[in-house]
């Protein structure tokens, strides 16, 4: 098993405010949106330095969509943030009418995503937005994993034309991933190779099948593991790949097991190379109120609990 460490711990939603500054140097074109939360977006330097491109629409998060995507006809780059239940659920009707349907050029910035978000309880968190942002023709979804790859998707995504949704989070979690790295979008991270089993990751839980491979490791398992940060466009290539080598696939993912990372997976195995899969997600259940550590372990995203669903998956060979 490759060795990672950490020097320290960031939120993955200090990345994504980084990564719009510099994407506002880079781009005179690049313009910010905010529904009333531009501390908890980390948006303040960006403000700061452009505060001629950044419209702070206040709690209505509708108009914020409206507005992006009208800014996009003037040949504008708009972010837009705020939390990730009101990135999606709250707007789908805006984000599919104006901005995929009509494939405007908008960057749909979602923090506190998953259970994660912690203490602020379940009319907070979101355990289906990338079901929801996946579904919708046209949408690219990337879900990312460290402070570092955050601010390195954010910066892709400028470039990238047509409709992006960038999914991070709250806590502050183990940066990993090098500082210069270059996103690419669609692209998988090869973050172990193995021989044993395949664990795919997303999100914050990349760290954590990190941890888990360790701990296979030490019972003789070699796991080879991955991290989608692209949720879609899905890197077909690179889990086929792995599973022809290893026979079978553990998905791991903040979001609920129905509509996420692992039904994306399921699908492409189940039409290119019937293979056996497990999976560590949120069991078709809202979350609740408590810690981030605390709901991670309650509902079974733990790296013990990736460790059980390798151990399964291998069986069934």
């Amino acid at each position: 098993m490759k060795k990672y460490t950490y020097s320290e711990k960031k939120d993955t939603r200090s990345g994504f405010g980084e990564g719009l500054l510099e994407a506002g140097r880079r781009n005179p074109n690049v313009v910010a949106l905010c529904a009333d939360l531009i501390g908890s977006l980390k948006m303040d330097a960006f403000i700061k330095e452009f505060p001629e491109r950044f419209v702070q629409v206040g709690i209505a998060e509708a108009n914020m969509i409206g507005i992006a995507a009208g800014m996009t006809i003037g040949g504008k780059i708009p972010f837009t943030g705020t939390f990730a239940n009101f990135s999606t659920g709250r707007v789908y009707d805006q984000i599919r009418q104006s901005v995929a349907y009509s494939d405007k050029n908008v960057k749909i910035c979602a923090s506190h995503a998953g259970l994660t978000l912690g203490e602020d309880g379940a009319t907070h968190q979101i355990l289906e937005d990338i079901g929801l942002m996946k579904m919708l023709p046209g949408m690219v979804v990337i879900n990312t994993c460290d402070f570092n790859q955050t601010k390195a998707a954010t910066l892709a995504i400028m470039d990238y034309k047509g409709p992006v949704y960038l999914r991070f989070g709250r806590p502050a979690v183990p940066v990993f991933t090098p500082a210069d790295q270059k996103f690419e979008i669609g692209k998988a991270w090869m973050v172990n190779e193995g021989k044993d089993v395949t664990i795919v990751a997303t999100g914050h839980m990349v760290w954590r099948a990190i941890e888990a491979g360790e701990q296979l490791a030490a019972l003789g398992i070699d796991a080879e593991i991955i991290n989608i940060h692209t949720i879609k466009p899905l890197d077909d290539e690179a889990i086929l790949k792995s599973v022809k080598k290893t026979g079978c696939i553990v998905t791991c993912e903040e979001h609920n097991k129905f509509g996420g990372l692992g039904e994306s997976v399921a699908r492409l195995l189940a039409t290119e190379l019937p293979t056996p899969q497990e999976f560590v997600a949120v069991n078709d259940s809202f979350g609740e109120s408590g810690t981030p550590d605390q709901l991670m372990t309650k509902y079974k995203l733990d790296p013990s609990d990736i460790v059980a669903a390798a151990q399964k998956v291998m069986s069934r060979k």
